[in-house]
């Protein structure tokens, strides 16, 4: 069935697939508005009196009560008589409208604008512009002289012309300045207070070499300020106006900036080749070096880091020098937050020439940052591999760490911890700690890679802990700080995240379903296989689940590393219990990942079905550790629901 969709943007509208709702008089609408300007909460009557009458009338309060019966047989037809209602509810001292987080068209268009936000750069003036589109007129259009709406409409009002503005910003910065062109001297006529606006438009007609326009158009900005507020132009209109006027190269379009970097790198690089003689060992730590810049950047350049670092280890240990193989290995402090590996063969043989070096590494305090450096290594190389030589290494890693007093070091050695904290369900407290100890070491000191990892860890962490407030803040500084350091990597998990985030708090199945497969696209390309593959179907199998549907997994579909835990199912839904069976009986532990939770809930979901007691034992004591949490939550990707709801089942299956 459709859900009641409601617009604000404008006047107040009701629309149920498409077709408008009868809401009857300004009253009804009235009482309808100020539900959604409260957000899901419940209003008290007494405030809702209030709100509708400047002298409420004797029997306001039964007047009110008409209005509500109105509302909810034009919201709900269908609804049985005497059936409780599900859209607008009576609750404690009030009323409160539990629209679904995309039903409304303010509720959507904020989380559009905040979406742009933390996506990439190249898509978000066509999310801004959708988003924008949900405008039909003044927020609230007809209740614009009411108390209760004043506050919220000033608030869509500001954030819409906010959007407007970032959009034209993206657009100069893009190099798409003519397009942003237009919209600003719209955007101008009817708000010509915005200074912003001003300096953006004169920066975009300055791109597209429009000088002499750019300069009016600040000199417009200036008279006009002076005559109607009598102020000066802010600090940015006069820099801007200094820089114009002296042609400042900082304010040539991004492709021109770009060149000239271009430019000076192949002088430096050409230098470099004629000064370091080409079999100097100090070319092999200058390589891990650009290898390490590579790897952040994503994509193609994350490949070819992984491809070249085995090469450049194995040259490095046939000089035979195991203090230089030692620094060539532990250079490569590029920080990761997914517990899966992109590489794992790769893996077992940067593991396996760590643990070489540490054998060869003379047992002197001169050596301990070396050894420290291939321990963290080793912790970090052997994620998602149940063995106790990673835990062991990370400990021994932090342990010198901390004995040395070297931030750097430190934070590497935390990122091995990190990577051996999924050996059981449960441990996102922990998880969090090492977050939040690493963003304030990353923070202090400088270490922007790591600020960037340590808060991709707490998201995680609150996340599986269902503390989305929180959450959302790490999201909103990582983004900021991707999007300053170049880090585009960072987006994708985002993106993940705000997909878990809406499978988690309660948005409908579909907008749920959407929102991953949409997440699911920044993926391609991405360079990450590790946590690409299989990831998508496996999502969507934990919102099957959590909502109660059917599991209805597709067989054909690239379930990668989770395809032990999706066979089973299919084997059910074909009608194969006794292989099922079976299947479910040949499955290992699930590998110390994020993803453990998840996991194990997808057995115990089998094991339900099944009614296999052994499997549903099994399962209850793995996920026990994690009472209270989310499952699969924190992997900041998806989840299967609360941990608690499969316990519940669990516990009642085995009574039975």
């Amino acid at each position: 069935m459709e859900a009641v969709t409601f617009g604000v943007l404008g006047p107040v509208t009701a629309e149920h697939g498409g077709d408008p709702l009868a809401l009857k008089g300004p009253r009804h609408r009235a009482v309808l508005a100020r539900l959604v300007v409260a957000r899901r909460r419940v209003v008290p009557v007494a405030r809702l009196v209030e709100d509708l009458w400047e002298e409420p009338p004797p029997r306001a309060v039964g007047a009110l009560r008409t209005f509500v019966g109105d509302l909810r047989r034009a919201l709900e037809p269908d609804r049985p008589p005497r059936a409780p209602a599900g859209l607008l509810v009576t609750e404690g001292p009030g009323y409160a409208l539990r629209a679904a987080p995309d039903a409304v068209d303010a509720w959507r268009f904020e989380t559009a604008v905040t979406e742009a936000a933390r996506g990439p750069a190249s898509r978000a003036p066509d999310r801004i512009r959708e988003a924008l589109g949900e405008w039909r007129g003044p927020a609230y259009a007809e209740f614009g002289d009411a108390g209760w709406a004043r506050g919220e409409r000033s608030r869509l009002t500001e954030l819409r012309l906010a959007a407007v503005e970032r959009r034209a910003e993206l657009l100069v910065d893009l190099g798409r300045a003519a397009e942003a062109v237009p919209d600003l001297d719209a955007h101008l006529a009817g708000h010509p207070w915005r200074e912003e606006a001003w300096r953006l438009l004169a920066l975009a007609l300055y791109r597209t070499g429009r000088q002499a326009d750019a300069l009016d158009v600040l000199r417009r900005a200036r008279a006009l300020l002076a005559a109607h507020l009598g102020v000066d132009p802010g600090p940015r209109l006069r820099h801007l106006e200094a820089g114009i006027l002296a042609q400042d190269p900082a304010l040539d379009p991004p492709g021109e900036r770009a060149e000239a970097a271009a430019r000076l790198w192949a002088r430096a690089t050409e230098a470099y080749d004629r000064t370091v003689a080409a079999g100097a060992h100090v070319r092999l730590e200058s390589t891990v070096g650009l290898l390490r810049s590579l790897a952040v950047t994503g994509g193609s350049g994350l490949e070819a880091a992984r491809e070249h670092r085995t090469a450049v280890v194995a040259a490095a240990e046939e000089t035979g020098d195991a203090e230089l193989t030692a620094r060539v290995i532990g250079a490569y402090d590029v920080p990761a937050n997914w517990t899966r590996s992109d590489d794992p063969e790769t893996a077992r043989r940067i593991v396996a020439a760590a643990e070489r070096t540490l054998a060869a590494l003379p047992d002197t305090p001169a050596a301990d940052a070396a050894r420290c450096r291939l321990l963290a290594t080793v912790a970090l190389e052997s994620r998602g591999v149940r063995s106790p030589r990673g835990p062991r290494a990370a400990r021994e890693a932090e342990r010198i760490a901390r004995r040395l007093d070297d931030p750097a070091l430190l934070a590497f050695a935390l990122n091995g911890v990190f990577m051996q904290s999924c050996t059981a369900a449960g441990l996102a407290p922990r998880r969090d700690e090492v977050g939040a100890e690493i963003v304030a070491l990353g923070t202090r000191h400088g270490l922007v890679s790591h600020t960037v990892l340590g808060r991709l860890i707490r998201l995680q962490a609150r996340s599986a802990l269902g503390d989305f407030t929180a959450a959302d803040a790490q999201a909103a500084a990582v983004d900021e700080l991707a999007e300053r350091h170049e880090r585009p990597l960072v987006a994708v998990f985002t993106d993940w995240y705000l997909a878990l985030r809406s499978a988690a708090t309660g948005s409908p199945y579909d907008s749920a379903e959407a929102a991953y497969r949409r997440a699911a696209e920044r993926l391609d390309g991405a360079g990450m296989p590790g946590l690409a593959r299989g990831l998508l179907p496996l999502a969507l199998l934990g919102l099957r689940l959590a909502h109660g549907r059917p599991a209805a997994v597709d067989p054909g579909a690239d379930w990668g590393p989770y395809r032990p835990w999706a066979e089973p199912f299919a084997l059910l839904a074909g009608g194969r219990d006794a292989d099922a069976r079976t299947a479910l009986g040949a499955l290992a532990e699930p590998p110390p990942d994020l993803l453990y939770e998840a996991l194990c809930c997808a057995e115990a979901a089998l094991a339900l079905e099944l009614g296999d007691r052994a499997a549903l034992e099994r399962a209850h004591e793995r996920l026990l550790p994690a009472s209270g949490e989310l499952a699969g939550a924190g992997s900041g990707l998806l989840t299967f629901g609360p941990v608690d709801d499969w316990l519940a089942a669990i516990s009642g299956a085995l009574r039975r």
